[in-house]
């Protein structure tokens, strides 16, 4: 296997079967919104996965599956890095990581030399957060939503260079997007240097104007830091629309590419003067890939990530929303009517897609989650945030209807128990 290689080469099994049968232009002229319950298609999609038989997981926002077809191809490279490491990872397959740049670039709208490969969402937001230069006193304004561990790294400069972070609090279920982008204009000051803020909320699901956002802070010559960790191949958007200064997002969230892959887009005119989390020669200033000097990493990883843009790509960005939103729906629906339930985001599709977080009265988030897993095989996930808490349910492409009808039933039963 060369860098060569094409990527249908690299498709396997179930994978292949599916692809060639979503090329069929039966679907062509289907609208999304038509298609979101279309079982006859979406079993074509189950059957690229193979998932533990015993368990319904609804948390896919923490890490997704890979396809069978993608799992295959990080195998087979690692098998055969694995056979002469020094010259076979490194020669043969490590370049096969600009092909994944310009496939992700061409996908959603961006010029390949603004896109760095990471291995994760957190580490794209590190080399953002911690590669401006700040002064004591400046100001970065986040959410007390926002995930902690970029909250962590805010409070570590904050410790350790005396800047001031604000996380601005907002209720939950946020009743008018137009609401977020007056909450961080009323919060700007002359010193604010930094606004970071998530294109998808991982404790509730709801989506910001991320546009609007980005387009106050450039009025005001304001640093826009997105994170897109459980954004990115879930809500349909370009780059070039929201025009932000840096965006991290995670791979194998949404994308279910290979566990350990990420991206970080930097605005062209930002690359030079940022700072590398890791350090990079001074050759690599003006260059994207200054960002992704790591030291040794495999690089199975990274190319697989192909098959699951292949795979995306396929289904189709406005399909797969569609389907996501049409499957939380159905158990929002039917749970926002068990009595003291509470649903915490708006279920329209410029407020969540593919999950959400519903609260109970008369139970504790961890017991129910408890008790779904113990009872029934239902992996679902606590959420405490700031005055609200519940569970978050996050299906994905793969989930059928059935088992979410089988989720809701459980919680019907469990919660007048306890």
């Amino acid at each position: 296997m060369s860098a060569g290689v094409s990527r249908r080469e690299f498709l396997y099994g179930a994978e292949a079967v599916v692809l060639a049968s979503l090329l069929n232009r039966a679907y062509a002229g289907v609208a999304p919104e038509d298609l979101a319950g279309d079982e006859e298609f979406w079993t074509k999609i189950r059957s690229a996965y193979v998932r533990d038989p015993k368990l319904i997981n609804l948390n896919n926002g923490g890490v997704a599956p890979a396809p069978t077809g993608v799992l295959d191809a990080e195998i087979e490279a690692i098998r055969y890095s694995n056979q002469l490491p020094a010259y076979r990872m490194w020669h043969d397959l490590e370049p096969g990581i600009e092909e994944v740049r310009k496939r992700l670039a061409r996908m959603w709208n961006a010029d390949p030399e603004c896109l760095a490969i990471t291995r994760n969402a957190s580490e794209s937001l590190q080399i953002a957060q911690f590669g401006l230069d700040l002064r004591p006193g400046d100001e970065v304004l986040t959410t007390s939503q926002d995930y902690p561990r970029m909250i962590t790294t805010w409070q570590q400069r904050e410790r350790r260079e005396k800047i001031v972070l604000k996380q601005l609090n907002f209720a939950v279920p946020v009743r008018h997007p137009a609401d977020l982008v007056e909450m961080f204009e009323r919060a700007m000051t002359p010193r604010t240097r930094v606004l970071h803020v998530s294109h998808v909320v991982f404790m509730t699901g709801q989506i910001f104007p991320v546009k609007e956002i980005c387009a106050l802070a450039r009025e005001q010559g304001i640093t826009s830091v997105v994170d897109g960790a459980h954004a990115f191949a879930h809500v349909p958007f370009q780059f070039s629309d929201v025009d932000c200064d840096f965006y991290g997002a995670s791979l194998h969230k949404w994308l279910s590419a290979p566990i350990g892959t990420g991206l970080l887009y930097v605005r062209k005119d930002r690359i030079e003067k940022h700072w590398a989390l890791m350090a990079a020669p001074q050759s690599l200033d003006k260059n994207i890939r200054k960002f992704e000097e790591i030291g040794t990493h495999p690089a199975a990883m990274h190319n697989a990530t192909l098959q699951a843009l292949e795979f995306h790509e396929q289904i189709g960005a406005d399909r797969k929303f569609a389907r996501l939103r049409y499957l939380k729906n159905r158990w929002a629906e039917r749970l926002s009517k068990v009595p003291g339930a509470k649903v915490l985001v708006e279920l329209e599709p410029n407020q969540s897609g593919a999950f959400g977080t519903i609260h109970f009265d008369s139970i504790v988030p961890g017991k129910l989650c408890d008790g779904l897993l113990n009872q029934y095989n239902i992996v679902a996930t606590p959420i405490t945030g700031p005055g609200f808490n519940g569970i978050r349910v996050s299906s994905n492409v793969y989930t059928s209807p059935e088992e979410i009808d089988q989720f809701c039933a459980a919680v019907e039963a469990i919660v007048p128990r306890l």
